[in-house]
């Protein structure tokens, strides 16, 4: 367990043992707001605190079942090292759900999400790249039984993406992927590299909570303008003969929202009207955090686009997430959406 993350939950334990100590005491039992404010706190921490207790039985196990190694009887040692490996992964469960349990909760964290990858610097690699990335996070979203919804897209020469935009649907969607925002940079020799040069090229990752009620934002219908044009790509003749993809500009921000999708125009006007809510959620979400919350900014990252977050280099194997110094040569897993312990390794840090 990181010393951080311990070191906070011992202070949880002293402070709950304190709290129900306080609540033991005649003077609290006859002071109301005193007994409210007590039990709120425990209430708080009980969930940390019980799984921490949990987390210490395991752990005083699997040191008494570690003692047990060195005995002489072979039959005990085997029963031992059989024991071991369950308490192992037990304490790692634990410690898992201690991690989700001392996240300080994101009023977005329950919400699905939009993602847009763009490509940036690299040319035609770094749009082979934006599709690797769009491949990478779809299988991370089928293992979680998430869905993907394609909202526009704009596909290279070579099968990549300039740009894609897309919905991913599912339980508690965005406090999994909002670490994602940022500069991707990938090294690897490009297939049309002809010498066996090693390129460096980089994409862009955008996460976007999406808003469900407009209530959480508000768009003057008069500060819209509503374009229509034929609709290109995939999608059959229909697509392409009438004019259903659709293109919503906010004027005073200047921020576009399109969609061409839907065969039909009305849905793609609603789907476009609903990302361009989460689009101008987004915006007010960043201008509060530069002013209120320069303290995030060392935690994991701030999301800002223009910040190298991670780096897949191919010809060594290895991902390396620059904001928390970790790297993993599981490239090959990575990329094929076992992300996990970069999420994981992610989460754990905004603890801290």
């Amino acid at each position: 367990m990181n010393p951080d993350l311990r070191t906070k939950l011992e202070g949880n334990l002293s402070s709950y043992r304190d709290i129900t100590e306080k609540l033991s005491s005649p003077e609290v039992y006859s002071d109301q707001a005193a007994m409210k404010s007590l039990n709120q706190e425990l209430t708080k921490l009980e969930p940390s605190v019980k799984l921490f207790q949990k987390y210490l039985i395991i752990e005083k196990s699997i040191s008494d079942t570690k003692e047990l190694l060195v005995d002489d009887d072979k039959e005990m040692v085997a029963i031992a090292s059989e024991e071991l490996k369950k308490y192992e992964v037990d304490l790692k469960e634990t410690e898992s759900k201690i991690i989700e349990a001392t996240v300080e909760k994101d009023p977005n964290d329950s919400r699905d999400i939009y993602m847009e990858i763009r490509a940036g610097t690299g040319g035609e690699e770094a749009a082979i790249f934006a599709g690797d990335l769009f491949k990478m996070y779809s299988k991370f979203s089928e293992k979680n039984k998430w869905s993907i919804e394609v909202i526009n897209s704009n596909i290279s020469d070579h099968g990549g993406f300039k740009e894609i935009v897309f919905k991913v649907i599912g339980k508690n969607v965005y406090s999994y992927l909002k670490f994602e925002s940022g500069t991707h940079r990938v090294q690897r020799v490009p297939d049309t590299e002809t010498q066996g040069r090693i390129h460096t090229s980089a994409s862009t990752v955008a996460v976007l909570p999406i808003v469900e009620q407009i209530d959480d934002i508000e768009i003057n219908p008069a500060d819209l303008r509503i374009d229509t044009y034929r609709a290109s790509g995939a999608g059959g003749q229909h697509v392409n003969k009438t004019d259903s993809a659709v293109r919503i500009t906010h004027l005073p921000t200047g921020i576009v929202s399109e969609c061409q999708d839907d065969r039909s125009q009305h849905k793609n006007k609603a789907k476009a009207l609903e990302y361009l809510h989460s689009r101008l959620l987004s915006a007010e979400l960043e201008k509060q955090k530069k002013d209120t919350d320069e303290a995030r900014k060392k935690q994991v990252g701030t999301g800002d686009r223009s910040e190298r977050i991670r780096t897949y280099n191919f010809p060594q194997g290895r991902v390396t997430d620059h904001r928390i110094n970790l790297t993993l040569y599981k490239l090959e897993q990575l990329i094929e959406g076992n992300i996990d312990p970069l999420i994981d390794a992610l989460i754990e840090e905004s603890t801290k």
